[in-house]
Protein backbone atom coordinates (compact mmCIF):
# COMPACT_ATOMS: atom_id res chain seq x y z
CA UNK A 1 0.00 0.00 0.00
CA UNK A 2 2.93 1.79 0.62
CA UNK A 3 4.67 1.28 -2.54
CA UNK A 4 1.41 2.33 -4.28
CA UNK A 5 0.66 5.68 -2.52
CA UNK A 6 4.87 6.31 -3.30
CA UNK A 7 4.51 5.47 -6.69
CA UNK A 8 1.13 7.50 -7.46
CA UNK A 9 3.17 10.87 -5.69
CA UNK A 10 5.87 10.44 -7.99
CA UNK A 11 3.67 9.80 -10.90
CA UNK A 12 1.80 13.32 -9.47
CA UNK A 13 5.04 15.15 -9.58
CA UNK A 14 6.55 13.91 -12.73
CA UNK A 15 2.94 15.23 -14.32
CA UNK A 16 3.23 18.52 -12.95
CA UNK A 17 6.88 19.24 -13.65
CA UNK A 18 6.02 18.20 -17.62
CA UNK A 19 3.52 20.39 -17.31
CA UNK A 20 5.41 23.67 -16.03
CA UNK A 21 7.82 22.56 -18.44
CA UNK A 22 5.56 23.04 -21.79
CA UNK A 23 5.66 25.72 -23.77
CA UNK A 24 3.10 27.83 -25.35
CA UNK A 25 2.49 30.81 -27.84
CA UNK A 26 4.05 33.62 -26.78
CA UNK A 27 2.67 36.69 -28.94
CA UNK A 28 5.16 39.64 -29.39
CA UNK A 29 5.86 42.86 -31.12
CA UNK A 30 8.92 44.22 -32.31
CA UNK A 31 9.24 48.19 -31.82
CA UNK A 32 11.39 50.34 -34.36
CA UNK A 33 11.42 53.82 -36.14
CA UNK A 34 11.88 52.06 -39.63
CA UNK A 35 10.74 48.56 -41.56
CA UNK A 36 9.36 45.92 -38.94
CA UNK A 37 8.57 43.05 -41.64
CA UNK A 38 10.20 39.94 -42.37
CA UNK A 39 12.82 39.86 -39.26
CA UNK A 40 13.28 36.38 -37.43
CA UNK A 41 12.88 35.77 -34.31
CA UNK A 42 14.68 32.43 -33.47
CA UNK A 43 13.91 30.39 -30.03
CA UNK A 44 17.39 29.01 -29.43
CA UNK A 45 16.29 27.20 -26.49
CA UNK A 46 13.28 24.91 -28.30
CA UNK A 47 14.92 25.60 -32.31
CA UNK A 48 11.66 27.35 -33.02
CA UNK A 49 11.57 30.46 -35.03
CA UNK A 50 9.15 33.14 -36.64
CA UNK A 51 8.89 35.87 -38.91
CA UNK A 52 6.92 39.12 -37.93
CA UNK A 53 4.69 41.16 -40.08
CA UNK A 54 4.56 44.31 -41.39
CA UNK A 55 3.51 45.68 -38.11
CA UNK A 56 6.24 44.02 -36.11
CA UNK A 57 3.77 41.20 -34.48
CA UNK A 58 4.72 37.51 -34.41
CA UNK A 59 3.57 34.85 -32.16
CA UNK A 60 6.41 31.60 -31.20
CA UNK A 61 6.54 28.84 -28.92
CA UNK A 62 8.37 29.45 -25.53
CA UNK A 63 8.47 29.55 -21.55
CA UNK A 64 10.33 31.44 -19.39
CA UNK A 65 14.18 30.72 -19.42
CA UNK A 66 13.80 30.36 -23.00
CA UNK A 67 16.27 32.62 -25.50
CA UNK A 68 14.91 34.55 -28.17
CA UNK A 69 17.22 36.07 -31.15
CA UNK A 70 16.08 38.35 -33.12
CA UNK A 71 18.21 38.53 -36.48
CA UNK A 72 18.30 41.66 -39.13
CA UNK A 73 20.48 43.24 -41.18
CA UNK A 74 19.15 47.00 -40.61
CA UNK A 75 19.25 46.74 -36.94
CA UNK A 76 21.48 45.40 -34.41
CA UNK A 77 21.42 41.37 -33.25
CA UNK A 78 19.61 40.99 -29.74
CA UNK A 79 18.90 38.37 -27.03
CA UNK A 80 16.28 38.26 -24.91
CA UNK A 81 15.53 35.57 -22.02
CA UNK A 82 11.56 35.11 -21.98
CA UNK A 83 10.79 35.85 -18.01
CA UNK A 84 7.98 34.44 -15.76
CA UNK A 85 5.84 37.59 -16.67
CA UNK A 86 6.24 37.57 -19.92
CA UNK A 87 4.92 33.38 -20.00
CA UNK A 88 2.26 34.73 -17.50
CA UNK A 89 0.56 37.26 -19.67
CA UNK A 90 1.49 35.62 -23.08
CA UNK A 91 3.31 38.81 -24.51
CA UNK A 92 6.49 40.34 -25.20
CA UNK A 93 7.65 43.58 -26.82
CA UNK A 94 11.05 44.20 -28.14
CA UNK A 95 13.11 47.22 -29.02
CA UNK A 96 15.52 47.19 -32.00
CA UNK A 97 18.44 49.27 -32.34
CA UNK A 98 19.14 50.26 -35.69
CA UNK A 99 22.59 49.96 -37.03
CA UNK A 100 25.02 52.73 -37.43
CA UNK A 101 27.68 53.34 -39.89
CA UNK A 102 29.91 56.19 -38.60
CA UNK A 103 32.21 57.79 -41.17
CA UNK A 104 34.92 59.23 -39.44
CA UNK A 105 35.15 63.22 -39.84
CA UNK A 106 36.31 65.55 -42.37
CA UNK A 107 36.87 69.09 -41.90
CA UNK A 108 36.63 71.39 -44.80
CA UNK A 109 36.95 75.25 -44.80
CA UNK A 110 39.30 77.86 -45.24
CA UNK A 111 43.46 77.77 -43.77
CA UNK A 112 44.74 81.16 -43.58
CA UNK A 113 48.48 81.06 -42.98
CA UNK A 114 49.40 84.74 -43.57
CA UNK A 115 51.46 83.49 -46.53
CA UNK A 116 49.74 85.70 -50.27
CA UNK A 117 50.51 82.63 -52.57
CA UNK A 118 48.85 79.56 -49.96
CA UNK A 119 45.98 81.77 -48.65
CA UNK A 120 45.11 82.74 -52.35
CA UNK A 121 44.77 78.75 -52.90
CA UNK A 122 42.61 78.31 -50.20
CA UNK A 123 40.21 81.72 -51.10
CA UNK A 124 36.82 81.11 -52.21
CA UNK A 125 37.88 81.21 -55.50
CA UNK A 126 39.48 78.11 -55.46
CA UNK A 127 37.30 75.09 -56.73
CA UNK A 128 34.93 73.78 -55.37
CA UNK A 129 35.54 70.55 -53.46
CA UNK A 130 34.39 66.70 -54.06
CA UNK A 131 34.32 63.44 -53.21
CA UNK A 132 37.51 62.59 -54.85
CA UNK A 133 39.47 65.66 -53.84
CA UNK A 134 39.23 64.27 -50.28
CA UNK A 135 40.05 60.89 -51.03
CA UNK A 136 36.46 59.95 -50.77
CA UNK A 137 34.88 57.51 -53.32
CA UNK A 138 31.55 59.47 -54.60
CA UNK A 139 28.00 57.31 -54.77
CA UNK A 140 26.62 58.07 -57.85
CA UNK A 141 23.83 55.27 -57.42
CA UNK A 142 20.36 56.21 -56.88
CA UNK A 143 19.14 55.14 -53.11
CA UNK A 144 17.16 52.07 -52.66
CA UNK A 145 13.95 51.69 -52.95
CA UNK A 146 11.51 50.33 -49.54
CA UNK A 147 11.39 46.93 -51.53
CA UNK A 148 14.94 46.82 -52.61
CA UNK A 149 16.38 47.78 -49.27
CA UNK A 150 13.42 44.68 -47.72
CA UNK A 151 14.80 42.60 -50.33
CA UNK A 152 18.58 43.51 -49.59
CA UNK A 153 17.83 42.66 -45.45
CA UNK A 154 16.56 39.41 -46.24
CA UNK A 155 19.81 38.39 -48.68
CA UNK A 156 22.30 40.47 -47.80
CA UNK A 157 25.78 39.30 -46.80
CA UNK A 158 27.40 36.27 -47.77
CA UNK A 159 25.83 32.39 -46.81
CA UNK A 160 28.75 31.61 -44.22
CA UNK A 161 32.22 32.69 -43.05
CA UNK A 162 35.46 31.36 -41.44
CA UNK A 163 36.37 32.61 -38.61
CA UNK A 164 39.88 32.31 -36.85
CA UNK A 165 41.34 32.17 -33.09
CA UNK A 166 43.56 31.06 -31.03
CA UNK A 167 41.81 28.09 -30.02
CA UNK A 168 40.76 27.04 -33.73
CA UNK A 169 38.66 28.60 -36.68
CA UNK A 170 34.97 28.04 -37.65
CA UNK A 171 32.35 28.20 -39.87
CA UNK A 172 30.08 31.11 -38.91
CA UNK A 173 26.27 30.61 -41.20
CA UNK A 174 24.74 33.24 -41.90
CA UNK A 175 21.31 32.52 -40.10
CA UNK A 176 18.99 35.53 -40.94
CA UNK A 177 19.98 34.58 -44.93
CA UNK A 178 19.56 31.18 -44.79
CA UNK A 179 15.89 31.07 -42.72
CA UNK A 180 15.08 33.74 -45.45
CA UNK A 181 15.90 31.53 -48.44
CA UNK A 182 13.93 28.60 -46.95
CA UNK A 183 10.94 30.25 -45.36
CA UNK A 184 10.50 31.86 -48.96
CA UNK A 185 10.67 35.47 -48.37
CA UNK A 186 13.54 36.00 -50.80
CA UNK A 187 12.34 34.81 -53.26
CA UNK A 188 8.94 36.63 -53.08
CA UNK A 189 11.20 40.20 -52.57
CA UNK A 190 13.08 39.03 -55.33
CA UNK A 191 9.92 38.93 -57.46
CA UNK A 192 8.46 42.00 -55.89
CA UNK A 193 11.70 44.03 -56.64
CA UNK A 194 11.33 43.03 -60.53
CA UNK A 195 8.01 43.60 -60.78
CA UNK A 196 8.76 46.95 -59.78
CA UNK A 197 11.70 47.16 -61.92
CA UNK A 198 9.09 46.78 -64.88
CA UNK A 199 6.83 49.37 -63.87
CA UNK A 200 9.36 51.61 -63.56
CA UNK A 201 10.98 50.92 -66.91
CA UNK A 202 7.16 51.10 -68.96
CA UNK A 203 6.64 53.95 -67.07
CA UNK A 204 9.34 55.71 -68.75
CA UNK A 205 8.81 54.58 -72.09
CA UNK A 206 5.24 55.28 -72.06
CA UNK A 207 5.85 58.60 -70.86
CA UNK A 208 8.67 58.92 -73.59
CA UNK A 209 7.07 57.01 -76.12
CA UNK A 210 3.38 56.96 -76.19
CA UNK A 211 2.60 59.68 -78.67
CA UNK A 212 5.08 58.42 -81.26
CA UNK A 213 3.83 54.44 -81.16
CA UNK A 214 0.26 55.62 -81.23
CA UNK A 215 0.82 58.01 -84.02
CA UNK A 216 -0.69 56.28 -86.89
CA UNK A 217 -1.96 53.85 -85.13
CA UNK A 218 -5.90 54.07 -83.67
CA UNK A 219 -5.84 51.36 -80.79
CA UNK A 220 -8.52 52.84 -78.29
CA UNK A 221 -7.04 54.71 -75.33
CA UNK A 222 -8.66 51.84 -72.70
CA UNK A 223 -6.92 49.33 -74.17
CA UNK A 224 -3.43 50.86 -74.11
CA UNK A 225 -2.72 49.70 -70.26
CA UNK A 226 -3.41 46.29 -71.35
CA UNK A 227 -1.22 46.63 -74.61
CA UNK A 228 1.90 48.06 -72.02
CA UNK A 229 1.16 45.49 -69.79
CA UNK A 230 1.00 42.85 -72.09
CA UNK A 231 4.71 44.12 -73.35
CA UNK A 232 6.23 44.43 -70.04
CA UNK A 233 5.61 40.52 -69.24
CA UNK A 234 8.04 40.00 -72.23
CA UNK A 235 10.57 37.53 -70.76
CA UNK A 236 12.97 39.86 -72.42
CA UNK A 237 11.61 43.35 -71.33
CA UNK A 238 13.47 43.72 -68.40
CA UNK A 239 16.83 42.56 -70.18
CA UNK A 240 16.25 45.43 -72.23
CA UNK A 241 15.70 47.95 -69.69
CA UNK A 242 19.14 46.98 -68.62
CA UNK A 243 20.89 47.61 -72.05
CA UNK A 244 19.26 51.27 -71.72
CA UNK A 245 18.78 51.50 -75.45
CA UNK A 246 16.14 53.30 -76.12
CA UNK A 247 16.25 52.20 -79.81
CA UNK A 248 15.75 48.87 -78.96
CA UNK A 249 13.40 49.47 -76.94
CA UNK A 250 10.90 51.28 -79.17
CA UNK A 251 11.37 48.58 -81.78
CA UNK A 252 10.27 46.35 -79.19
CA UNK A 253 7.26 48.22 -78.25
CA UNK A 254 6.30 48.13 -81.90
CA UNK A 255 6.76 44.58 -82.66
CA UNK A 256 4.37 43.69 -79.40
CA UNK A 257 2.35 46.34 -80.70
CA UNK A 258 1.77 44.47 -83.66
CA UNK A 259 2.21 41.12 -81.54
CA UNK A 260 -0.97 42.81 -79.41
CA UNK A 261 -3.03 43.27 -82.00
CA UNK A 262 -2.82 40.03 -83.88
CA UNK A 263 -3.80 38.51 -80.34
CA UNK A 264 -7.18 40.78 -80.32
CA UNK A 265 -7.94 40.39 -84.30
CA UNK A 266 -7.88 36.77 -83.11
CA UNK A 267 -9.59 37.07 -79.71
CA UNK A 268 -12.56 39.32 -81.82
CA UNK A 269 -12.86 36.97 -84.61
CA UNK A 270 -13.69 33.73 -82.15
Amino acid sequence: MKKTKLLFSLVTLLLSFLLQAQRQEIKGKLIANDDVEGIHILNKTASKYTVSDDKGLFSIEAKATDTLFISSLIYNNKEIIVSKEHEDSNSIEIKLDEKVSELDKVIVGKILTGSLQSDLENSDAKTEINFYDLGIPGNTKLPLTQNEKKLHDADGGPTGSIMGGPFGGGVVLNLHKILNKISGRTKKLKDVVELDDRDKCINRLRIDYESIIFENDTLPKNLRDEYFLFSQEDENFLNLCKKDNDIELLEFLQQKLKAYRENLDSSNND
